[in-house]
C-alpha cells in the first residue's frame, strides 16, 4: 500500500511505498483511485491542528472501487465516493492506494461521473451543493436578487458559482484577485465581481445596506459578519468556512431586526438521504468540461510542497490526486 502518512503530532508527513494495510480498519474495503487536496487536507500535512489521532493517513475524500464489504449495501466491483465522516482527521483517508471505511457515508458513484471528476468535486463541490440546497430549501429563487459567493476562488466558491448561476441566480463573486482571476469567475457565471476588501477590512455597522438577498460564505470573521449586515430581510447565509477567522464580531440585530438566517453547513457528518440528493443533483448540473477546466491533477508525491500553496490561496479551483502515479 502506498500512502502518505503522518506517524506523530509534529512529525512531517511522508510518502510511504510501503505503509502496512493492518493499519486500516473498517466494513468496506476500497482499492482508491483518487483523492483531492481540500483546506482542510493542506492544514493537516502543513500540521494545523485538523489530525486528531496518529499514525493518520490524511484525504478527507475518495473515490474508488469496492474488493471487499461486510455491509449488505456495498458489493466487490462498485464504484463508491466518500466525502468527511472523520477520514483524514479521525480516521485514515483518501491519500493512499488502500483503504478501509464505515459504509454510513459511502455513496455508489452516479453512472455519469468519473472517477477523476467525483474526486474534483469532491467535499469542495459536496459542500457547495449542501449550501445551494439549504438556499433554496429556504426559499430562495432567481427573482430574489443577487446571491453574493465569498471566497469565490477556492474550490467550494468556485463550484458554488458555478451551481447557483446553473440554477439561474445572479451571482457577485468576492475575490482579492479579480485581475488575475475575473475571466475565470466570469466564465463560472458570475456577473459581478466584488472586491474582498470591502467586506474584510472592518466591521461596518451592524445593519448596513440591504445588498444580497441570500449568500455562501467560505471566509468567516469580518466577512461573514458584513455579509450578514447586508443580507435582505428574510435572506439566508449558509456559511461554511473559516479561512479569515472562526470569529464572528456582529450583533444579533440582522437575525432579529430583518429575520435574516445564518444556516451552517457541515459535510463531515450528514445523512445519507442527503448525500445522494446532493450527489446525485451535482452529476446532474455540473458541467463536465467547466468541472475539468477547474481541475488540476497530479500524483500522490505532489501532494505534500503543495499545502502550503493552498493555504496561502494561491491555487485556484480544485486539485485530484491520482494516488496510484
Amino acid at each position: 500500500m502506498r500512502a502518505i502518512l503522518i506517524e506523530s503530532e509534529g512529525a512531517a508527513p511522508r510518502l510511504v511505498e510501503d505503509a502496512e494495510e493492518s493499519l486500516l480498519d473498517g466494513a468496506v474495503a476500497l482499492d482508491v483511485q483518487c483523492s483531492s487536496l481540500n483546506y482542510k487536507d493542506a492544514m493537516a500535512l502543513a500540521g494545523r491542528g485538523i489530525v486528531r489521532t496518529y499514525p493518520l493517513i490524511p484525504g478527507i475524500d475518495l473515490v474508488g472501487t469496492v474488493t471487499d464489504s461486510a455491509d449488505a449495501a456495498f458489493s466487490p466491483g462498485d464504484q463508491v465516493v466518500l466525502t468527511g465522516d472523520g477520514i483524514g482527521e479521525l480516521r485514515h483517508g483518501g491519500l493512499a492506494t488502500r483503504a478501509r471505511v464505515r459504509p454510513d457515508a459511502l455513496v455508489h458513484l452516479p453512472a455519469s461521473l468519473t472517477a477523476q471528476r467525483a474526486a474534483a468535486i469532491g467535499t469542495a463541490g459536496f459542500t457547495a451543493m449542501l449550501a445551494v440546497l439549504r438556499l433554496e430549501d429556504a426559499g430562495l429563487t432567481p427573482a430574489d436578487g443577487d446571491v453574493l459567493v465569498t471566497g469565490a476562488s477556492g474550490g467550494a466558491g468556485a463550484i458554488s458559482i458555478a451551481l447557483l448561476a446553473g440554477r439561474g441566480h445572479r451571482v457577485i463573486a468576492s475575490t482579492g484577485r479579480a485581475e488575475e482571476n475575473g475571466d475565470f469567475l466570469r466564465s463560472l457565471g458570475a456577473a459581478e465581481l466584488l472586491d474582498r476588501r470591502e467586506l474584510s477590512e472592518e466591521v461596518g455597522r451592524p445593519l448596513q445596506h440591504q445588498r444580497f438577498a441570500a449568500a455562501v460564505d467560505g471566509v468567516g470573521g469580518t466577512t461573514l459578519a458584513n455579509t450578514l449586515a447586508q443580507t435582505v430581510h428574510g435572506g439566508t447565509v449558509a456559511a461554511f468556512g473559516l479561512a479569515q477567522s472562526p470569529d464572528l464580531p456582529a450583533t444579533v440585530m440582522p437575525f432579529i431586526l430583518r429575520g435574516v438566517t445564518l444556516a451552517g453547513i457541515t459535510s463531515v457528518i450528514c445523512p445519507r438521504p442527503l448525500r445522494e440528493r446532493a450527489w446525485a443533483a451535482l452529476a446532474q448540473e455540473l458541467d463536465p468540461a467547466l468541472l475539468d477546466s477547474l481541475t488540476t491533477t497530479i500524483g500522490l508525491a505532489e501532494a505534500l510542497p503543495l499545502a502550503e500553496q493552498i493555504l496561502a490561496g494561491r491555487v485556484r479551483g480544485r486539485t485530484v490526486v491520482e494516488v496510484g502515479r
